[in-house]
């Protein structure tokens, strides 16, 4: 009964097997596929592993007989490139809110689709930094409830950590209850967050994934977010994003800066290839934004040094003003 079982499963294990050991620089003669199938328990006879092969490429598997590096067959597609597996292995490798055990296994879900040569390869450039990964493993349980909640339109509670200095320097995280409105989970300079409505205000508020802890969806339903927010028909993540600094909230004005030539690659780069560029000359262009201000964006611009010239409004150029004195303050 296994025997026949195995026969029946011939075609998988030898998808299986060309996954999983071959590639461009690796492929794999009838021979050792036959070799290959013993070991699972499948008797083969080299002949009708071509036949297999053709059923295989007939079925939509991009298989290729090579004749070099040596004679055999090889997988020449996958679900994801190499590439595509070292850039995602490396987006999880330096996430901060993905906990380094996570990281290993979803790496190592990753690496299940390269073959062992490939794995070989890509295992000597990951690192994982321990100290920069949250040690929050309810993380992906709590996207999960929160993902069920903003498609149920329902409010959540959880519990919110926030660290404070104890007596003895000693670092501790204070945990409060909340109860939130979810509109969206968003992945912002290095860290996951959910944008919705504490019921508390009338304002969104924006909370790192990694600091919530007991997500429970609740019956009630969410406050709609027309009531603290300009969109009505649906929530733009991409537009409320693209206005803010840093993920800190404020209001939205109409800014107007002088930049210095030079800083044409930083201002594209932060505000994108279409933002309004006006009064050009030798050395300088001027731009007109949209943004909220805030704290991050003032120190965005503090970080150019003179290169960056706020034009208004006044509020931000104050902001900036007292910014530079308490620096230069702390220095006397």
């Amino acid at each position: 009964m296994a025997a026949r079982s195995g026969q029946k499963l011939k075609l998988l294990y030898i998808a299986d097997i060309l996954k999983k050991y071959t590639d461009e620089d690796n492929p794999i003669s009838a021979t050792e596929i036959c070799e290959k199938l013993i070991k699972l328990g499948v008797t083969a006879e080299r002949k009708a592993i071509y036949n297999d092969i053709d059923n295989l490429c007939f079925y939509g598997y991009d298989i290729v007989h090579t004749r070099t590096p040596k004679n055999g067959y090889f997988l020449a597609s996958r679900e994801f490139e190499l590439p595509e597996i070292y850039l995602l292995c490396d987006a999880i490798r330096s996430a901060p809110f993905i906990s380094a055990k996570k990281s290993r296994e979803l790496i190592s879900k990753l690496d299940a689709m390269l073959s062992v040569n490939q794995v070989k390869k890509r295992e000597k450039g990951i690192y994982i930094n321990e100290k920069s990964k949250t040690a929050n493993e309810e993380i992906y349980y709590n996207i999960d409830s929160i993902s069920q909640a903003i498609e149920q339109k329902k409010k959540i509670t959880f519990k919110y950590g926030t660290r404070h200095l104890e007596e003895g320097k000693k670092i501790v995280t204070v945990y409060k209850e909340m109860t939130v409105s979810p509109y969206a989970l968003v992945w912002q300079d290095d860290y996951y967050y959910l944008i919705g409505n504490y019921s508390k205000y009338d304002n969104l508020i924006h909370l790192r994934v990694d600091r919530i802890r007991k997500v429970n969806i609740t019956d009630e339903p969410m406050r709609h977010y027309s009531e603290v927010s300009d969109y009505t028909d649906f929530f733009d993540i991409g537009d409320y994003t693209s206005r803010l600094f840093g993920m800190f909230g404020g209001d939205l004005e109409t800014v107007e800066l002088t930049c210095k030539k030079e800083m044409l690659e930083q201002v594209a780069d932060r505000f994108g290839d279409g933002v309004f560029i006006k009064n050009v000359t030798d050395t300088t262009f001027d731009l007109s934004v949209e943004v909220v201000i805030s704290e991050a964006l003032v120190t965005w611009i503090s970080n150019y040094g003179d290169k960056i010239k706020v034009n208004s409004p006044i509020s931000l150029q104050n902001m900036l003003c007292d910014r530079a004195n308490r620096i230069l303050k702390m220095y006397k």
